[in-house]
């Protein structure tokens, strides 16, 4: 398998390495070391490395690793000496991504200016790059902690030490024999195989199996089929919200522009934007790119341009050749190219272009993202901002921002709309273009002026509501977690039905102590979101029970952020166990808290899906028991699942799929125990005598029955609804155990029943020992008939049909295997030819009566075991 791998994931290409003094050569990627600075060439390339870019920028699909498809821009890496000369500044991997180039993405292309080239330093190679860690996490994925496996090994343990109180029963039983040394070890060898059979392990993973097969039928693609068992106990799924829950893209909704620092009516045709520094941001505050005479990038941001009607024109070579300074050009397009525009005042001429001369790229820890402006023949720099409406205020001047700002932003948020603010500031005159190549953003991201509002709306995909509403009707809980707006979310996880129309939301804010200030504690609010009025406060050193008027309401849930969600792990872990137990819905959570909440919800006892589109899921999708993958990147290879349908509808599939798998390897777990402790008795009575059974006979039971039943056990499909009982996770509980012990009683005490009965016959003739060791007597005889039946009745008893599984009848494999075993069966205990006899060393019992009595016995065997049952 990891060979396998290696060959599919192993790929070598050419790279441009300088070796000093301005002298490059070409080497293998297989050859290069970290320090190596390499050549990004222009038409881009595969990384095969990870590495630091240190000149230029490029444009880089990194959805192998996040599953984001949208394009990102990387630049330089800044150099810390200009922040403080004094400092050092430690490199790290998470906080510097914007800068890095990961082994495995494809770089589009690459920017340049003035001929210089892109280059790159080499940091990490082999199993150490980020693709090296996904590999890794393929070769040995985190071991599913699964009480069912535990519980197997108990289950071995205890026939293992059957086997050997049988073990020790042969040795003692042939050494009174006087039997030779070899064949008292041969005979106790042969006991042990009987009572732990080989075959087990091979057996339990026939129902996974199948269930593999159908999932991908069904364009579900497993790569863990350890999980597909997992799945059968989920009780617990985290979605994604945007992407997974919602739409992926984005609509228009409005614009709410401010004026005189108040916010105006909201402009719903965005093509009567005044023109001013809200129609400029809306141009230039993006990462946009055009690839190959496309424009692309982040579709919320495609959707805030093109709704302005405007153009955007990257420099190309010719352009950077001898000029250094050639930013990235967005302009009005040309009046016949612009439709539904008012009159010509409203839009800038086609002369006033503006050059996007610095890019602070979008971080989720800082919720915003940034660009440096200039417009042609300006005299200085404007820096444009838009992100989270929270963190742009809180960077603008307080004079600027709305009285009615949390208001506004409320009733759209409330309404399950994404928000996006825009501000910007006018920087100094003195500052020239390159002390603004190298300035850091929080020297520039403060006393912005608020400009406005962006108003986009996200829609709810088809088929979530109907999913949400089955595994809800299921007692399956589902929780939101999502890097969203708090209010968003609470309005999407409402209008999907994860939170009932009568559920009250309690919203956890919590506050940690402020830093130098001992005396003061971390504080923690509690805000009723159905009635803002509704708060109660308190400080508290340890969290003690609050009590929250919430009126007739009787059930309620917790919404929380990752701000707060960070406070409540260090300052107040008990309400964060509380809070576990009754969250439902998650926002802003980084990639890491996503995760963190999932192996909280783990260690309380949950069994966690994780369902999201791949971007910022993935550790989440990999801690979770069971990770739901929308997105076809390939980081789908982090999650168990990837499903091809861009919809939440693969959930409960793939949990009806995992409840049929576990129940099916249930049913085989017991008949394997069943029929190794028959087979087990049989043998032992026969020892008794010393006789034993046949080649032919051990042939007939392991090959015929054993096999054909056990592979076509597990062919039967899930049940077609999504019930609210769970089936059994351990097999120590009364109900397996209680099952075995009875089902071997009713075994054991039919075939001593036959044991001894046809010793009673007139016609039976004693069992002789002798040289050739031929086994063929009636005792072997009546002990073999009667038990090939119980192993039919066995496999047709532990297959299990509805609520779990559909029913024995639509399994035609395994129904028309039974009729055929059955068949022959019956003709070998009714009317076998001699030639058959002969070939299964089988000795004819001469009278028909008793042959009768053996089918007449293992009618009324069936009935008991199948009425135990």
């Amino acid at each position: 398998m990891q060979r396998a791998l290696r060959n599919t994931t192993q790929s070598s290409s050419i790279f441009t390495v300088c070796r000093g003094n301005d002298e490059y050569a070409d080497i293998s990627s297989d050859d290069l070391v970290p320090g190596d600075v390499i050549e990004i060439p222009r038409n881009g390339c595969i990384m095969q490395c990870d590495a630091v870019l240190v000149t230029g920028n490029c444009i880089v699909n990194e959805s192998m690793l996040t599953g984001e498809s949208v394009p990102v821009t990387k630049t330089p890496l800044p150099n810390p000496k200009v922040i403080r000369d004094d400092s050092i500044v430690q490199f790290n991997t998470k906080n510097h991504a914007r800068h890095i180039l990961f082994c495995g993405t494809h770089i589009i292309q690459t920017r340049y200016y003035g001929g210089q080239r892109v280059r790159a330093v080499v940091f990490r190679t082999g199993f150490t790059t980020a693709k090296g860690e996904l590999v890794r996490s393929i070769l040995y994925p985190k071991p599913v902690d699964f009480k069912f496996n535990r519980d197997t090994y108990k289950f071995v343990g205890v026939l293992a030490s059957i086997a050997l109180s049988g073990l020790v029963f042969t040795i003692i039983l042939m050494t009174v024999a006087e039997e030779t040394v070899p064949d008292i070890i041969i005979r106790s060898l042969e006991l042990v195989t009987i009572a732990v059979p080989p075959a087990l392990p091979a057996a339990l993973t026939v129902g996974i199996v199948f269930a593999q097969r159908r999932l991908k039928r069904q364009l579900i693609y497993c790569i863990s089929p350890r999980s597909i068992n997992v799945c059968g106990t989920i009780n617990t799924v985290c979605f994604d919200k945007t992407g997974t829950l919602t739409e992926e893209g984005l609509d228009m909704k409005a614009v709410v522009r401010t004026l005189n620092y108040r916010f105006e009516p909201e402009i719903v045709d965005t093509s009567r934007i005044p023109k001013g520094p809200l129609q400029v941001a809306m141009a230039t505050c993006h990462s946009l790119t055009i690839i190959n005479g496309i424009l692309s990038g982040d579709p919320l941001e495609l959707i805030m341009f093109n709704a302005i009607g405007w153009q955007l024109e990257e420099p190309g070579p010719e352009e950077t050749r001898f000029d250094m300074i050639c930013p990235t050009i967005v302009r009005p397009k040309p009046p016949d190219l612009v439709q539904n525009t008012v009159a010509n005042d409203s839009y800038m001429t086609a002369t006033e272009e503006i050059g996007i001369v610095r890019q602070f790229t979008f971080s989720s820890s800082l919720q915003r993202m940034s660009v440096i402006v200039r417009k042609l023949g300006g005299k200085v720099f404007e820096l444009y901002t838009k992100g989270a409406p929270e963190m742009v205020a809180s960077l603008c001047k307080p004079e600027t921002v709305p009285s009615d700002f949390q208001e506004i932003l409320m009733s759209y948020t409330q309404q399950g709309y994404r928000v996006l603010a825009i501000a910007y500031r006018s920087l100094p005159e003195k500052l020239k273009y390159a002390k603004v190549q190298r300035i850091q953003r929080e020297q520039v991201e403060k006393g912005l002026e608020f400009l406005g509002l962006l108003v986009m709306e996200n829609r709810l995909k088809p088929t979530t509501r109907a999913v949400i509403k089955q595994l809800r009707d299921a007692n399956i809980r589902t929780v939101m977690v999502t890097g969203d707006n708090i209010l968003t979310a609470l309005s999407v996880a409402r209008e999907c039905g994860m939170v009932d129309v009568e559920e009250s939301i309690i919203l956890v804010q919590a506050y940690p102590p402020q830093e130098g200030d001992i005396r003061q504690d971390a504080q923690i609010e509690y805000i009723y979101t159905n009635h803002t009025e509704n708060t109660v406060t308190g400080s508290f050193n340890k969290f003690k029970e609050t009590k929250l008027k919430m009126g007739r309401a009787h059930h309620y849930c917790y919404a929380v952020t990752g701000k707060s969600w960070g406070v409540l792990q260090h300052h107040f872990p008990d309400l964060l166990l509380k809070i576990l137990y009754k969250g439902t819905v998650f926002a802003r959570m980084s990639p890491d808290q996503k995760a963190q909440l999932i192996e909280h919800l783990q260690d309380i006892g949950y069994y966690v899906a994780m369902c999201g589109d791949g971007a910022n899921d993935c550790g989440a999708l990999k801690t979770a028991h069971a990770g739901i993958s929308l997105s076809e990147a390939e980081a789908s290879v982090a999650s168990s699942f990837t499903s091809k349908s861009p919809n939440i509808s693969c959930v409960p599939t793939v949990i009806r799929e995992g409840r049929a798998a576990l129940v099916t390897s249930f049913g085989i777990f017991k008949y394997m125990a069943c029929y190794s402790l028959t087979q087990f008795v049989s043998v032992l009575l026969l020892y008794w005598i010393g006789n034993n059974m046949t080649d032919f006979e051990f042939l007939y039971i392991d090959l015929i029955l054993l096999t054909s039943l056990s592979i076509t056990f597990g062919w039967t499909g899930p049940y077609h609804k999504l019930v609210k009982e769970p089936p059994l996770v351990s097999l120590t509980t009364l109900s397996p155990i209680l099952s075995l012990v009875l089902h071997m009683f009713i075994q054991t005490g039919i075939q001593i029943f036959y044991f001894f009965t046809v010793q009673q016959q007139p016609w039976f003739v004693e069992y002789v020992d002798n040289p050739d060791d031929d086994y063929t007597s009636h005792s072997n005889a009546a002990v073999f008939l009667c038990s090939i039946y119980q192993y039919i009745i066995l496999a047709i008893v532990f297959s299990k049909g509805k609520p779990y599984r559909t029913t024995i009848f639509s399994n035609s494999l395994f129904l028309g295997n039974l009729v055929a075993c059955l068949a022959l069966t019956v003709w070998l205990t009714v009317y076998p030819t001699e030639p058959v006899a002969e070939f299964f060393d089988l000795e004819i019992l001469p009278n028909m009566r008793y042959r009768c009595i053996i089918l007449g016995v293992a009618g009324v065997n069936f009935f008991l075991s199948l009425f135990l049952e």
